[in-house]
């Protein structure tokens, strides 16, 4: 056997070895972290890097559930999903209907819960490819599992993008209203949800057309949904 045939049949054991060693560690490794973030705020997302890197700043503020308006709770749940509380984390009805409508129209629809959201937000980047989904998936499945509802609303609503380079209820309150988010009025979280589809281009400033309708469907439905005893748990 020739030098170069010993060595490419030490290589690959060895590679393999290296490989399983290195799944190891990350598997471990993506454990910890989302075990500690049950309790401590992640120090930056991938998102908010790029956001700072590309130009658009990076302005955040994390703070505790105590320190949100109940409006701003109210309102993220309303604009984003209704049924938060109730679910696993996936909304498999509005699954089949954003692919239903995917398929006939050249507009894409969405339909991930704020768990995916907030799986994506927080260790993921933005993207459309299936690998990225495939992560999104086991990511949402843990904080769903690890975390329950009241950590991942309360981290939704510390890293969700709410303007462009604003990260956060905090944020969004400090720059919108120049004041906490704990003081926030029901209108006033109603306007910051409206812009969450697209916060880099829909703001609360110019709160017209498209934002103004969605704003007043959002305090409408805040009031539907107000009373509801599963959504109050998480209000408190």
């Amino acid at each position: 056997m020739s030098k170069l045939a010993e060595k490419k049949k030490r290589f690959f054991p060895r590679a393999w070895r290296f490989l399983k060693r290195l799944f190891i560690f990350l598997f471990i490794f993506q454990l910890f972290y989302i075990l500690l973030l049950k309790w401590v705020d992640p120090p930056i997302t991938i998102t908010q890097f790029v956001s700072w890197i590309s130009g658009n700043g990076l302005k955040r503020d994390y703070v505790g559930m105590e320190d949100m308006s109940a409006y701003a709770k109210l309102a993220v749940i309303t604009s984003e999903d209704q049924l938060f509380p109730d679910h696993n984390g996936f909304d498999f009805k509005s699954i089949q209907k954003a692919m239903k409508h995917n398929r006939k129209s050249k507009s894409l629809r969405g339909a991930s819960t704020i768990s995916q959201q907030v799986a994506k937000n927080v260790f993921l980047w933005q993207g459309r490819s299936w690998f990225r989904k495939a992560l999104e998936v086991y990511f949402t499945f843990m904080i769903e599992l690890i975390w329950g509802k009241k950590r991942i609303l309360e981290m939704y609503l510390n890293v969700a993008e709410m303007g462009k380079g604003v990260f956060g209820i905090e944020a969004a309150a400090q720059k919108n209203y120049n004041k906490s988010a704990k003081k926030l009025s029901r209108l006033e979280a109603a306007c910051i949800a409206a812009c969450l589809p697209n916060p880099k281009v829909y703001t609360v400033k110019r709160r017209k057309g498209y934002v103004s309708k969605r704003c007043n469907w959002i305090m409408r439905q805040m009031t539907n949904l107000q009373n509801d005893p599963d959504i109050q748990l998480l209000l408190q």
